[in-house]
């Protein structure tokens, strides 16, 4: 089974959402929506989610799929792990904050 690799900027996101979450709704919903981005990371490891490609607009090769309001973005690394690149709450706009993520290049 591949690794999953929490990649720099999807880190970042991770922090984020923890804290927005934490200061909204309190710390236990803060970690059970953490707990669920994870236990939705080792899906994608076991092959036991469905994900999507990311749309050709982006310009880079991945997928995505959506964790309630969020969508997470992964693709392949040249070692056959699975790079977590990015987490975006459905009201952000997806292209630049992705691009952001996933730097020049893609």
């Amino acid at each position: 089974m591949p690794v999953i690799r929490i990649q720099e900027g999807a880190s970042h996101r991770l922090d984020d959402i923890y804290r927005y979450t934490r200061d909204r709704w309190g710390e236990d919903q803060a970690e059970k929506c953490i707990t669920g981005l994870f236990e939705t990371f080792d899906k994608i490891a076991s092959h036991g989610v469905p994900s999507k490609p990311i749309p050709g607009e982006f310009g880079v090769d991945g997928f995505f799929l959506r964790y309630e309001r969020h969508f997470v973005y992964r693709r392949h690394l040249s070692n056959g792990d699975i790079g977590i690149v990015t987490i975006l709450h459905e009201r952000m706009h997806q292209i630049d904050a992705f691009r952001d993520d996933f730097g020049p290049g893609g």
